[in-house]
């Protein structure tokens, strides 16, 4: 049961789940308004929702996102983090002791990252992150972590997020980014793309034996990332 103002929404909740994929939407640098379902941030996110769920089609994996209370990150003082490590919990409650993949957006990418030490973690997927220069990355020992960020972003910086995955793969077990020939920070231009290559990505996290890799090589080597 789920109680009103929970900040797990579950979409996907299969009797016996053997993994869990939860979703982080952007928000602001600043914000101390209630976060809705409606805001452009979070609605930007559903067609990652459906396009992961087509590309998980035995229907053992559990789909969730993070419902914040505040819509800022507001230094700190009351980002979503704390949102996103209790939906974390509550979906342990839920799922079970599975390994759970955090897919988020900008500023839920940021979140993601803050809270990629949590148990359940296994992987993380950054879509167009907020990462700031000086980011944490010891929380990420032991996971794998994929970045997709848009060649023409102008809202986040792709060279800070180059920089927190270089220094994240001397303690991820992966760590990859790729750019979006084109791509904005909102995902639209060329959004197939990014809907395909997130659930993509995703799939081969929690099936890597039988799910390929749809990166090429390059995005795990130096540099900013090739082109997709």
């Amino acid at each position: 049961m789920i109680a009103p103002g929970s900040p797990l929404v579950p979409h996907l909740l299969p009797a016996r789940p053997r993994a869990a994929v939860l979703l982080l939407h952007g928000g602001r640098e600043a914000g101390l308004t209630p976060s809705r379902p409606w805001h452009p941030a979070a609605l930007r996110m559903r067609p990652f929702h459906r396009a992961i769920e087509a590309a998980l089609p035995h229907g053992d994996v559990a789909l969730a996102r993070v419902r914040y209370r505040l819509r800022g990150w507001n230094n700190d003082r009351a980002d979503p983090v704390p949102d996103t490590l209790d939906a974390l919990n509550r979906l342990a409650e839920l799922a079970g002791p599975v390994p759970t993949v955090l897919v988020g957006h900008s500023m839920g990418a940021r979140a993601a990252l803050h809270a990629a030490g949590h148990p359940q973690v296994c992987a993380v997927l950054a879509l167009a992150p907020w990462w700031p220069a000086g980011e944490p990355v010891r929380q990420l020992a032991g996971r794998h972590v994929v970045v997709l960020h848009g060649e023409h972003d102008r809202v986040t910086s792709p060279v800070e997020s180059a920089d927190c995955v270089r220094r994240a793969r001397g303690t991820a077990a992966r760590a990859a980014m790729a750019t979006i020939r084109g791509g904005d920070h909102a995902m639209v231009r060329r959004h197939r793309l990014w809907h395909r290559t997130a659930a993509a990505v995703v799939a081969h996290f929690l099936d890597p034996a039988t799910r390929p890799d749809p990166l090429p090589a390059e995005c795990y080597g130096p540099g900013d990332g090739p082109l997709l």
